[in-house]
């Protein structure tokens, strides 16, 4: 990009130099899904993170943080997205960061997220499809504080988290988005059940169940039903890193193809020299150029408080979506037989880009969103 500001070019070499030494496919991912982590990430590494600051990226400069933003934690999500490192940076130092400021959550889990100590999660969906304002978890008062009742599945990093951000039904009806309140939900909570489940790129996630989890008054972050706009604000930072990232995986999919196509012979000639392949190579490489400046721009639209920031955010994740869906399969295809392997790294780009194209809403929920937000 060259519309970075010196710092941001720092920070952007800096997690570069980082996350290709220390994150790379073969010491993280590899590693810890061959040995069955139940975490699918290494905490050591993650403290690793908070050494170098990157997780108080989004964390207010009072409260120990960098203060910086979306954009910035953009920067670190697209190397991570290049490299495959498993880490809960989307989930934690970006979404559930963004879902507690400026409330008492803040000061009692930024400690924690900034020393790389504290893992959070954010638990929204609870059907097969992205839908936060179909949440039907419900919330009844009771004495001081509230009953929880219903179910969360997809929750990335759930099984992992000391503390799951919970979008719980306290008035109203699914659908409706007044009437939806967040809460923090302790891992050990009494009645909370959660189902660790391993997705297809080794990552984990968690099935919840809340079975009359009963929570004191002081576990509502922010204000009772009134909890959307928070909601919606972690929901698009989470989004447009999660686009950030998908450009990353583009981005290294593609890299690692153009290698092959230099190094690759057939019929006595290197296989980078045949015009088709060369046409499509041009092709993938303008596509992800497009998916980066719609990624970026819909992280500095949100960081300015820009109205226009959540239709961007919607053209941002359909667009890296598909382009990284295209990287993958252009990457599978020209390697050829061993890009069906195990044995090497091109196919578990595509299995990276599978997970990050659902979260936080499929490509299809995007497209829809930029259709009513244009009016249509």
């Amino acid at each position: 990009m060259s519309l970075l500001t010196d710092d941001q070019k720092m920070l952007q070499e800096t997690a570069a130099n980082f996350l290709a030494e220390e994150g790379g496919i073969a010491r993280q991912l590899r590693h810890w899904r061959d040995i069955s982590c139940k975490d699918g990430f290494g905490h050591g590494l993650w403290k690793q993170f908070a050494e170098l600051g990157l997780t108080g990226i989004c964390i207010p400069e009072t409260h120990g943080g960098m203060g910086l933003g979306v954009t910035e934690a953009a920067l670190v999500l697209e190397e991570i997205g290049r490299n495959l490192t498993p880490s809960p940076f989307l989930a934690s130092g970006v979404a559930a960061a963004n879902s507690i400021e400026g409330t008492q959550h803040a000061d009692r889990w930024y400690p924690g997220i900034l020393s790389g100590e504290a893992v959070l999660s954010l638990a929204v969906d609870e059907g097969p499809r992205h839908s936060p304002s179909r949440t039907a978890l419900e919330a009844k008062r009771q004495g001081n504080g509230f009953m929880l009742n219903g179910s969360k599945q997809f929750v990335v990093q759930g099984g992992s988290a000391d503390m799951i951000i919970t979008a719980a039904r306290t008035a109203g009806s699914p659908g409706d988005t007044d009437g939806i309140t967040l809460f923090a939900v302790a891992k050990d909570a009494p009645g909370l059940g959660i189902e660790s489940a391993a997705l297809v790129d080794s990552s984990k996630a968690a099935r919840l169940t809340f079975s009359n989890v009963a929570l004191d008054a002081d576990a509502v972050i922010g204000d009772v039903d009134a909890g959307w706009q928070r909601l919606k604000r972690a929901l698009a930072a989470g989004s447009a890193g999660a686009s950030a990232e998908l450009v990353g995986v583009a981005s290294g999919a593609s890299a690692m193809t153009l290698d092959y196509l230099r190094q690759r012979k057939q019929f006595g000639k290197l296989i980078g020299e045949f015009q088709s392949l060369q046409h499509r190579a041009a092709h993938l490489y303008s596509e992800i150029e497009i998916a980066r400046a719609a990624a970026f721009k819909a992280a500095e639209l949100i960081d300015s408080d820009d109205d226009r920031a959540e239709l961007y955010v919607s053209v941002a994740k359909a667009k890296a979506a598909d382009v990284a869906n295209l990287a993958v399969r252009e990457g599978v295809q020209m390697h050829g037989g061993i890009g069906m392997t195990d044995e090497h790294d091109i196919g578990l780009f595509m299995k990276r880009e599978a997970v990050l194209a659902e979260l936080f809403g499929d490509v299809y929920y995007h497209r829809e969103r930029v259709a009513a937000l244009s009016g249509y």
